[in-house]
């Protein structure tokens, strides 16, 4: 018999127009009151943050403010200095913050609540959380949010780009998969089948509406925001980021540490996804064409990094997490890892 598992996942989701005004009565159906922290950066604090705060005074909840530039492990220690007393966190932005407030709230065991300003990646309802370690990327595995309010009108009003990127963290949901099966059939890794049909799932809604995503309306951000949140959820079954996070990520991380500017979290992933959907024997085409039809990258030129970088994170991407089988396995040649971007047209 399997061990006994927790499954965390959030008690309350609010996704729709003006969601955000609901606050006060997600905190009084989860019984949050005290004092709150709200994590933001000044703009997301200038989109959502303000009135996160307005409306959990006039529920009676009295709310402080930690604004962050970075997520980094200093940073997330000097929001946990400053949250003493408080009873839960509010986290408000695209990811920084709340990956910061996840992990803060996490190290605290208090509750927090998840409000994205944009849909530019998947940690917005995960519980795995993404900040950066002596200047190196790690994935830490935190909780999940207590309650999620996304706020259509505001996500939309983000740069398209975001909500793009969002859709090619969900795309290498597919790679992500594959590699997992590789692991069960190679090395008898755990394996949730649960988990990946319902990650695979928010992929396949995100090729499948490709064209009505492009349009950029509520409808758009509303189906990337459910797909998004399914996603986290298949993480919490999972018990790992195993269902959302393989050779595509590894290579999107490589890419941060070799590139001088990288691109977006999700922009590289997608690419990524394309790549190692061709060394996987899968159809690598038709993530390549739902991300063009979306108008996410799917080029090196379009990353607006140089082929070499490109080249050289392949290279040492199977280094990041070694004690992660994926199809990349002891890792590619400067000429395997050429051939295979000119052959996915990457560069």
């Amino acid at each position: 018999m399997k061990e006994p598992k927790r499954i965390q996942l959030a008690r309350e989701i609010w996704v729709g127009r003006a969601v955000l005004e609901k606050i006060p009565e997600v905190c009084q159906a989860l019984d949050l009151h005290g004092e709150a922290l709200i994590v933001a950066d000044k703009t997301t604090y200038d989109i959502a943050g303000r009135t996160v705060e307005r409306k959990l005074r006039e529920a009676g909840i009295k709310p402080s403010v930690s604004l962050i530039s970075d997520a980094n492990s200093e940073v997330v220690e000097k929001v946990r200095k400053s949250s003493k007393g408080v009873s839960f966190f509010v986290g408000v932005g695209g990811g920084k913050s709340i990956d910061v407030a996840k992990l803060a709230s996490f190290y605290e065991g208090k509750p927090f609540i998840s409000v994205p300003t944009a849909a530019s990646h998947d940690g917005i309802a995960s519980s795995r959380a993404s900040v950066r370690d002596n200047g190196s990327p790690v994935s830490i595995q935190a909780h999940a949010p207590i309650a999620i309010i996304a706020d259509t009108a505001i996500i939309k009003k983000a740069p398209y780009r975001l909500l793009a990127s969002g859709c090619g963290d969900l795309v290498a949901n597919i790679t992500a998969v594959r590699d997992w099966q590789l692991a069960r059939d190679f090395k008898g890794e755990p394996y949730s089948e649960y988990a990946a049909t319902l990650s695979i799932v928010s992929a396949e809604l995100i090729i499948a509406n490709a064209k009505v995503i492009k349009r950029y309306t509520e409808e758009s951000v509303r189906k990337v925001v459910k797909s998004l949140i399914s996603s986290g959820v298949a993480m919490a079954i999972a018990g790992s980021s195993r269902p959302a996070s393989g050779s595509e990520h590894l290579f999107s991380h490589a890419l941060d540490m070799v590139a001088p500017k990288p691109a977006l979290h999700g922009e590289q992933c997608g690419v990524g996804a394309i790549m190692m959907s061709y060394l996987q024997g899968g159809d690598w085409e038709i993530i390549r064409n739902a991300l063009k039809t979306i108008g996410a990258p799917t080029t090196a030129k379009e990353l607006g990094i140089p082929p070499k970088y490109i080249v050289k994170a392949l290279t040492i991407a199977h280094k990041i997490r070694p004690e992660r089988y994926t199809v990349l396995g002891g890792g590619l040649g400067r000429k395997e890892a050429e051939r295979l971007a000119k052959i996915t047209g990457v560069i």
